[in-house]
């Protein structure tokens, strides 16, 4: 029996490892790593481009919890595939690139070959976790073992493994497996001092990130022990859809901050602090956190914030322990009035213009309930991001907080929907930013994939066109003409409809496109100039 070729072990070894889906285009470079692919069950799903790769990667593995896997060529496809490795730093997403490189032989020369870089491992390594290289047969199986390690213990993130020329096809061979961390136990003796910090308090504020969207219930049940609002940032809105306490509204609104400030004791769960959340308006500080308590997977992120308390772990695990500490009765702190005084002042800070995409956001919720909302870096996504209450935990993500790349939406909506079959996936993207990934959709289309494609059509960069009026300066490259979006869907073979910039109206036909299971365009008209182009 021929012995599997290095392409064919590292397929092998990703199954092993639990990978069903990977995103990728195959060429020279890759075509032993492709060798195994055909037999061996794992479904690959061809973007249009590596960047779509990468992203689509991303929102599959938001969905799934599962690491998203890219293939890409080397040079230019790794290149191509940094952006989203870098979005999926910021968040905490994990994602493994598989890339060739060139043949050992000729590495750092600088002789000219076909996609060559100076340094295509250095490269990487600054935006992966960890980038392996795989310079002998013998070295697959401890390489596998620590790109996939990250995914296991500790926070989250792009991993990268590349496989040069002249290995991908020689004979595999069978070597020992790398050692394999593990995830940071809770310390029984922190959640103790946790449990009595919080019980002495009077009033308990709990900020929820993206590290405790899957504790739902864990986290419910201790916010209703303590009686304690809970403050959502983007990655964690869904969690308590319309419970008294939630507060699901951006911790950089004034009305958010003074919640957080008059608290006595706060306890962040599985949130970096990140000024994306907590400082959108670039005043150069957080807000007031008495008695800080903070729980993360990642010791070194409880080190990079003045801390009270640090207990290394994950959210869920440590609410679970707390709610076993706290032995005394419920809290009576009034945390429903609290929660809600704050929910008004906030929606009512956001101002009118964003409370009128809001209320779109509200409508297209109750059109497609339990939907994923995957959003690019458009108007509606931010009026979301700074408030808005969605009905599934871990379904509204977006590309606007963190590394905040361009032309993130489209493809991550394919990866989510290729990640939840059967679950509808509403992707909100504006024209500039359609524009990034418009052909992607036809990835959709070859998929038959259960997205209608929200583009928010005002013509042009209006939100950056806005902000150049603000501050004086005069507005410059923010008309880019759109396509006809209805003549592109026509194109891809899926249908195209239109709405006005009217709650009841998008509700309706968002409705109607979502009711063929099948991938749409709905273009949302914003009717009135683009500043600038009066």
């Amino acid at each position: 029996m021929t012995k599997a070729t290095v392409g064919e072990a590292l397929v092998a070894g990703l199954k092993e490892r639990g990978v069903t889906c990977v995103f990728g285009i195959p060429g020279v470079h890759t075509v032993e790593l492709y060798r195994g692919l055909a037999g061996s069950g794992i479904r690959h799903v061809t973007p249009r481009h590596e960047q779509g790769a990468g992203f689509m990667a991303d929102g599959y593995a938001r969905i799934s919890g599962q690491p998203g896997v890219a293939f890409v060529i080397t040079g230019p496809g790794l290149t191509n595939t940094l952006t989203p490795m870098a979005q999926a730093r910021a968040d905490s997403v994990p994602m493994l690139v598989v890339s060739g490189v060139n043949a050992g032989t000729t590495l750092g020369k600088g002789h000219g070959h076909l996609h060559e870089l100076p340094d295509q491992h250095a490269l990487a390594e600054t935006v992966a976790l960890t980038s392996e290289h795989v310079a002998a047969p013998a070295d697959l199986d401890a390489a596998l073992d620590r790109v996939f390690a990250p995914f296991a213990a500790g926070r989250p993130g792009p991993t990268h493994i590349q496989i040069p020329l002249d290995v991908a096809g020689t004979a595999s061979e069978d070597s020992a497996a790398a050692s394999r961390a593990a995830r940071p136990r809770l310390d029984p003796v922190l959640i103790a001092q946790a449990a009595n910090r919080l019980s002495a308090a009077a009033k308990v504020v709990i900020l929820a990130g993206g590290g405790a969207k899957t504790a739902g219930a864990e986290l419910q049940a201790l916010a209703e022990h303590l009686d304690a609002p809970v403050v959502q940032t983007v990655n964690a809105r869904g969690l308590m859809h319309g419970h008294p306490l939630t507060v699901p509204a951006s911790p950089s609104l004034q009305a958010v901050r003074g919640l957080i400030e008059e608290a006595d004791c706060v306890l962040a769960l599985g949130t970096e602090l990140g000024p994306t959340d907590y400082d959108m308006y670039a005043t150069g500080s957080l807000p007031r956190m008495a008695g800080l308590i903070r729980v993360d997977i990642c010791p070194d992120q409880l080190a990079r914030h003045d801390t009270e308390l640090a207990v290394p772990g994950s959210a869920a695990e440590a609410a679970a322990a707390l709610l076993t500490m706290l032995t005394g009765a419920p809290k009576q702190a009034k945390g429903p009035e609290r929660a809600e005084h704050t929910r008004a002042a906030a929606f009512e800070e956001i101002g009118p213009d964003y409370r009128a995409q809001v209320a779109v956001l509200n409508a297209m919720r109750a059109a497609v309930p339990g939907a994923l909302m995957v959003g690019d870096s458009t108007q509606p996504i931010y009026a979301g991001n700074l408030y808005y209450d969605h009905d599934r935990p871990g379904g509204w993500f977006n590309a606007a907080t963190g590394y905040g790349a361009l032309g993130y939406g489209i493809p991550a909506a394919i990866g989510a929907a290729i990640a939840a079959p059967g679950i509808p996936v509403i992707c909100i993207a504006g024209d500039g930013g359609a524009q990034f990934s418009l052909p992607e959709i036809m990835a959709a289309a070859d998929e038959n994939l259960p997205v209608t494609f929200v583009i928010w059509n005002n013509r042009g960069y209006g939100e950056i066109a806005t902000s150049m009026e603000a501050v004086n300066v005069p507005i410059v490259g923010c008309n880019p003409s759109p396509p006809d979006f209805a003549a592109a869907a026509h194109s891809f073979g899926i249908p195209c409809s239109r709405a006005p910039m009217d709650p009841q109206a998008i509700a309706a036909a968002l409705t109607a496109a979502n009711s063929s299971g099948t991938p749409s365009i709905l273009e949302i008209d914003i009717t009135g100039p683009v500043p600038g182009q009066e």
